[in-house]
């Protein structure tokens, strides 16, 4: 992927694959590949189940069975990692990594031989001929799937951002009519139904009603953006005075109860709050794409964590005109490999500059690695145009009249970033 898309902070660093399922017409198997990491959410981004390396198959390749709501038919005895689906849209993503850092070749030959989707087949695959005898079962030819077909999304150009005009609530409409009624809970429901938006009914608000809802989502855009680009509430900060955040840790995936201490006995959760972090939620969900456990946990060698910044060292916006500085101590706690990457405010998406991957990171494809110091460490720079001496690897190009704000990933990460002995230097200003 690449600034040319707009998803909600993606990233280049790795090979994305990702479809949409719809159970209309019952389950549908998902066949994923080795050495995975995805999940599968719904149309509500509520998150449905893991794939690949945190999901059952722990990475090894594995076929999940996405069932839908108030499904009666047979489903198999063995075979599958089931997962019931409360709606018919869904959404299932998940990317590879490169093998050796520089060639994406490999992966995508991986992803394409052992990727699969198609509808599940009752008394086929999974379904014992016991099943069957005993009348509990019918029975169905074995037969190979169809082949799957892939699109090639790089280098495209698509708009994935959630509308912040009136179209919102014309998207909104679908969801909820496409769906059935019981999609969300009753709770939820309410507000929606409240501004006209019913299952079975039309949606059309009279002038005054349109009025009234135009003004409220450009407060609601402005409020969920004022949430992510200015948060307040001290304990997002990952570190003491430092503006690099992830409230994750203290909200879970659910914004309601940290996530779980590791321990040598194992996870030790907390007990629940009892409350939503609403805050915490909107803010999410305006700058990101998916939620998932996997998001939110202290296993080390697992998965992928991440801080954001917003601010510099003084506590001032980023500004695309200036130049600042990141200093990564020596030993950055990723097992597998690190990046930062710069994001649009406006769109929450890579920002589009001539450098098209606006990011630098340990791997070297498809730009050059960040190169460490003499003292072990790594600085990244942050500028319109490369400081003298500073290599393409060890820059990431910004825009001047546009703010920006920055992730960094750690794939696989060590337990020097979740006891915080490892610790980002903040993003410094440069004369």
């Amino acid at each position: 992927m690449d600034a040319n898309s707009l998803f909600l902070t993606a990233n280049a660093d790795t090979i994305s694959v990702m479809g949409t399922l719809d159970l209309s017409d019952g389950p549908v198997v998902l066949e994923t590949p080795p050495r995975f990491l995805g999940a599968v959410q719904d149309a509500w981004f509520r998150w449905v189940i893991d794939l690949g390396m945190a999901g059952p198959d722990r990475g090894e390749g594995g076929r999940y069975l996405i069932v839908p709501p108030g499904y009666q038919g047979t489903l198999p005895v063995g075979g599958y990692s089931i997962a019931r689906a409360r709606i018919t849209g869904i959404l299932w993503f998940g990317r590879s990594f490169l093998e050796d850092g520089r060639d994406p070749g490999p992966v995508v030959e991986t992803i394409r031989a052992s990727t699969r989707v198609d509808p599940y087949v009752p008394g086929g695959v999974g379904t014992p001929i016991s099943e069957f005898l005993a009348g509990r079962s019918g029975l169905a030819t074995v037969s190979p799937p169809p082949p799957t077909v892939f699109h090639e999304g790089s280098g495209q150009r698509m708009n994935t951002i959630p509308p912040n005009d009136w179209t919102f609530f014309e998207m909104l409409d679908t969801v909820v009519q496409r769906e059935p009624a019981t999609s969300i809970d009753p709770e939820p429901m309410g507000p929606i139904a409240a501004i006209g938006i019913i299952k079975g009914k039309p949606f059309a608000p009279d002038a005054r009603m349109r009025r009234i809802m135009t003004e409220a989502v450009a407060l609601a855009n402005a409020s969920a953006r004022t949430l992510f680009m200015s948060p307040r509430d001290p304990s997002w900060y990952y570190y003491p005075d430092s503006s690099w955040f992830n409230f994750l840790f203290e909200t879970g995936y659910q914004f309601e109860t940290p996530i779980p201490e590791i321990t040598p006995r194992g996870a030790r959760p907390f007990p629940p709050s009892g409350y939503r972090t609403m805050d915490a939620r909107s803010s999410f969900f305006y700058s990101i794409t998916g939620i998932t456990p996997a998001m939110a946990m202290r296993l080390t060698g697992v998965g992928s964590q991440y801080l954001l910044a917003i601010k510099d060292a003084d506590d001032n916006d980023l500004d695309g005109s200036k130049t600042y500085k990141v200093t990564l101590p020596e030993g950055i706690p990723a097992a597998n490999f690190w990046s930062l990457t710069v994001y649009d405010p406006m769109t929450r998406s890579m920002l589009d500059t001539p450098q098209r991957y606006p990011r630098a990171r340990s791997q070297s494809y498809p730009s050059p690695a960040a190169e460490p110091d003499g003292d072990g460490s790594t600085t990244v720079y942050f500028a319109p145009a490369p400081p003298e001496g500073v290599g393409r690897g060890n820059w990431i190009q910004t825009t001047p009249g546009k703010g920006w704000f920055v992730i960094l990933r750690l794939y696989s990460p060590l337990e020097p970033f979740f006891d915080k002995s490892w610790r980002p230097s903040e993003i410094e200003p440069v004369d």
